[in-house]
C-alpha cells in the first residue's frame, strides 16, 4: 500500500533506538525526510545515517534534550515544515510513588505530558493550515493498564491522554489526526530497565523475570520496534485520515480488556 507521505517531512523524537528509530525508520521507508532528536549525539548520527543508507532519504541529526524549551525550539528549527509529528521521551523512572518528591514528578510531566503538548502547540496551526497533519504520541500500555511500580509515568501519560482526547476532535476536519501508540512488551532499553526494576523488587534472577514477563503476552515473544514503527507509519498516512483521537495498543494481546 502506498501510503501517500513520499516526500512529506516528519520530526521524530527519541529516533536513536528503540521505538524511536523503529517509527523514524518506518516513515523514511515511505519517502518521509525526517529530522530526528535525541540527546546523545553519537548513537544519534549513527542511526541517521542507517536511515539514510537504508531508505535514501534526507535525515537530519539534532542532538538535544526535546524537554527543554530550547531544545524544542532547536528541533523544529531544522524542519523545513512538519507535516509529521511523532512525540516520544524516555519513560520516568520506576518506584514506589512514596519516595518521589515535587521534583521527580514535575519532570516526569515535563517530559510525558507537556513537551509533547509543546510539541503540538508549535506544529499544529501550520498542519491545519496546509490541510494535512499526523501527530503520534508514544505513550505506554499502562496507560490502559497501568503498572504499579510505573506511577510517574501512569500520571504523565493520563494526563497527555486526556488532553489528546479533546483537542483531536477540533482538528481532524481539517484533515490534522492526533493519535497515542501504545506499546507493550518491546525490545528496548526501557523494558529491560523495568524488568530489572521488577526482577529486584521480586528477589529473582532477570532472566527468571523476563520469562514471566513472556509468558503472560499471548504472542509468546517481546516486540519488534519496527512493527511498533509500521503501526505508526500507517497512523501516519494519508488513508488515516478517519482515526483520531485512539489509544492504539501494541502489545501482542497483553492488554486482556474488551474496550
Amino acid at each position: 500500500m502506498d501510503l501517500g507521505l513520499a516526500g512529506k517531512w516528519a520530526l521524530v523524537c527519541g529516533a536513536s533506538k528503540g521505538l524511536g528509530y523503529g517509527c523514524a525508520l518506518s516513515l523514511a521507508r515511505e519517502g518521509v525526510n525526517l529530522v530526528i532528536n535525541a540527546r546523545s549525539a553519537g548513537p544519534l548520527a549513527e542511526s541517521a545515517q542507517r536511515i539514510r543508507d537504508d531508505a535514501g532519504v534526507e535525515v537530519v541529526a539534532v542532538a538535544c534534550d526535546i524537554t527543554t524549551a530550547s531544545g524544542r525550539a532547536e528541533a523544529l528549527a531544522a524542519a523545513p515544515r512538519v507535516d509529521v509529528l511523532v512525540t516520544n521521551a524516555g519513560g520516568p523512572p520506576p518506584g514506589d510513588f512514596r519516595n518521589f518528591t515535587r521534583d521527580d514528578w514535575i519532570a516526569a510531566l515535563d517530559a510525558n505530558m507537556l513537551a509533547p503538548i509543546e510539541l503540538i502547540k508549535a506544529t499544529v496551526d501550520p498542519m491545519i493550515a496546509r490541510r494535512f497533519g499526523r501527530i503520534v504520541n508514544i505513550t505506554s500500555g499502562a496507560v490502559k493498564a497501568p503498572i504499579d511500580a510505573l506511577a510517574l509515568s501512569n500520571g504523565a501519560r493520563s494526563g497527555l491522554t486526556g488532553f489528546v482526547a479533546g483537542l483531536a476532535r477540533t482538528t481532524v476536519a481539517h484533515n490534522v489526526t492526533i493519535n497515542n501508540l501504545l506499546p507493550g512488551f518491546h525490545d528496548t532499553d526501557r523494558v529491560r530497565t523495568v524488568v530489572g526494576a521488577q526482577a529486584r523488587a521480586q528477589g529473582i534472577p532477570y532472566e527468571d523475570a523476563l520469562r514471566r514477563r513472556i509468558a503472560s503476552i499471548p504472542a509468546g515473544r517481546i516486540g519488534d520496534p519496527f512493527e511498533f514503527g509500521q503501526a505508526c507509519a500507517f497512523l501516519c498516512s494519508a488513508q488515516a485520515g478517519w482515526i483520531t483521537g485512539q489509544n492504539l495498543l501494541v502489545d501482542g494481546g497483553a492488554y486482556p480488556g474488551t474496550f
